[in-house]
This record gives C-alpha cells, structure tokens and sequence, in this order.
C-alpha cells in the first residue's frame, strides 16, 4: 500500500475493500485507519462506496474499535466516507448496548448533521438516546442545547405522536434559547435548520398544533414545563436589561434596522408568554398534558415499533447485499479486463522492440 502512494498510482474502493475486507485484529484496524486518511488525501483521489463504509464500520465493531468508527462518521469529508441509515445504526447500536450515551449521543448528532432522519429505525434509536440523555439531568453549554434541539426538532418532525411532538417542543425551545442567548446566526451556522429567527414562536405553534389535533396526540408537561421555564427567564432577564439600558440611554432613534433581528425577538418575550399561557390552558382543559415523561413513553414507542421496523430494515439491508455483491463482481470483471488489456499492450511493446 506505501509503494501504491508514493507510486502515486489510482486505488479504487475495491483495493481498500480488500484491505478492509483482511483485517484480523484490532491493530489493523488502525492500520487501516492510516491508509483511509492517506488515500483519501494523494494526488489520486477516490471515493469509497456504501459496501466499502459498512464493512469498515462492521470490522471496527468487531475488533472493539468502535472510537475509530465514530471518528471516521464525525469527520466525514476527511475520509471520504458517507454511511447509510443500516451503518449508523449498527454503531448506534452498540454505544446504546454498552450504554455509552455519550458516543451514542455524537453518532445521533453526525445522524442530525446528514439530516439522515429516514428510516424509523434510526429515529427510534435517536429519540431513545436523546431522552435517555436530557434524563440524566447532565450540565450542557449553549452549543450542546444547540445540537440537541436540532436532533429532536428534526427526528420529531418524523413522527406523528406524542413523543414527535414533545420533542419537537423541547427541541425549538431549546433553540430558541439559543438564539435569545447567541442571535440566530449561532442557531443556524453550519447546521441543517432555517435562517428565519423566531423559534420560540415555531414552539408555540407545535403547541397551537396539538391543541387542533384530533388524534389522540398529546404534549409530555416535561416538554411544556421546559418551555415555559425557558420563557420565564428570558422574559425576566430581558425586562431587567431593558431597564438598565434606559438609565443608561442617551437621545436616540428607536428604530431597527435589517440586523435587528435579535433584539426584535426579545421584544416579543411578553406576547410569546401570554400565549403560552393561554395555549397551556387549552391544552389542560381538553387533557393533553401528557403526565408520563418522555423518557418512558419513547422507551413504549421503541418497544413498540422498533422490532417490525428492524424486520423492514435488514430486508432492505439483504437487497443492498444483492445490490453490492453485483457492483463488486462488475467492478473485478472491469479489473480484470483493464489488467488484461494492460498485459497484452506490453506484450506488445515488448515484441515491437524485438523487432527493431
């Protein structure tokens, strides 16, 4: 492999395949960490396919590499490597079963990133790490809010549910904290979500949403709770800074010009409070407060749904198998000839100098 770089000669994904494919141990596997990077950056560069990734990720699970998986998934473009919604899966997987939230939480946020929210599969396996995580009451920063309520705005908006819902909820609340805190470039920057401010009034329209509902969908009060405590203060914190800035204010114009967006969204903190007010007693008087949490009613949902989803899954998974084995034979066949050809032009080279 060192002789093919510093040759400079072209590798296709079937050259790493192979490689990939050899692994026997755990050393290798970072071995063969070292030549993804390394071909993914000469002069010739490649691309590998989806069956080229899920091998990798499956030999980096099987000799208990699963931190050179989850490094390749988060720098993605470094190694020219794109998983599928079955290879994320299998990675979720078994961070869930070792019950490592932290890792599973940075596989469901590359998942977010990818805007790979597809198949129900993944989304039952996300909503899980998500809630299992917000319920260990951990300390997050600003940017963890961020990625957070990124993650569950998007996979709530892929089930239509109680759990879908309050987590949309939770989601654009805790974004829309981010952009009273940061301003909305710090919400959308380098993220999968609109540039449009205002997500603190999209929550308040998840909860006029499920009020109109009428199929049995309900907000978790952990959810409405979150929002309403996320309301409170900043509508407190806002009104405190409106006074000190007018004892300290001088003539000036109040007008806004196009970059006020921010301070714009503070100034409806009163009427999103007022209207959260009003939407929480039209949700208690119709009994759409859901008491259970979020935790144990996503646990029902993946008990649930997750076994007839994972049936549909591998099926899909065993036609990909089809698919692959048949773009891999064409490949060798094509390597084949291409040897081929190249043995019979230097044979006849060789015969051409002969001759003279």
């Amino acid at each position: 492999m060192d002789m093919t770089y510093e040759k400079k000669l072209p590798v296709s994904s079937l050259t790493i395949a192979r490689f990939i494919d050899n692994i026997s141990s755990r050393e290798e596997v970072e071995q063969a960490e070292y030549y993804l990077y390394k071909f993914r950056h000469s002069p010739n560069c490649w691309y590998l396919r989806d069956w080229t990734i899920h091998s990798w990720i499956r030999q980096c699970l099987k000799y208990d590499a699963r931190d050179k998986a989850l490094h390749t998934v988060r720098n993605q473009l470094q190694y020219g490597t794109f998983p599928d919604n079955f290879t994320f899966n299998l990675l979720l997987d078994s961070y869930i079963k070792e019950e490592d939230l932290m890792n599973a939480l940075a596989v469901v946020n590359e998942v977010m990133l990818q805007e790979a929210f597809d198949e129900q599969c993944t989304q039952l396996l996300s909503l899980y790490v998500l809630h299992k995580y917000l319920h260990s009451k951990p300390e997050l920063k600003l940017e963890d809010e961020r990625n957070l309520g990124a993650a569950l705005f998007l996979v709530g908006l892929k089930q239509n549910n109680t759990v879908g819902f309050s987590s949309q909820l939770l989601g654009l609340a805790l974004l829309g904290k981010v952009e009273l805190a940061k301003g909305i470039r710090a919400v959308y920057t380098k993220m999968p979500l609109i540039w449009t401010p205002g997500y603190l009034g999209r929550a308040l329209n998840v909860m006029e949403n499920t009020v109109k509902a009428s199929n049995g969908k309900r907000l978790c009060k952990e959810a409405v709770d979150a929002m309403a405590t996320i309301l409170e203060k900043a509508a407190s914190e806002t009104g405190e800074s409106m006074v000190t800035d007018e004892s300290q204010e001088t003539k000036q114009d109040a007008a806004f010009d196009d970059n006020d967006d921010d301070d714009n969204e503070k100034l409806k903190l009163t009427d999103y409070l007022s209207r959260f007010k009003k939407l929480y007693a039209e949700l208690e008087s119709l009994g759409k407060i859901e008491a259970e949490s979020l935790l144990t009613l996503t646990d029902k949902l993946v008990k649930e749904n997750l076994p007839s989803s994972e049936a549909g899954e591998i099926l899909n998974y065993e036609r990909k198998l089809e698919k692959w084995e048949e773009e891999r034979a064409a490949l060798i066949q094509r390597e084949k000839e291409l040897r081929e050809k190249a043995r019979q032009e230097r044979e006849a080279r060789l015969t051409a100098k002969a001759a003279t």
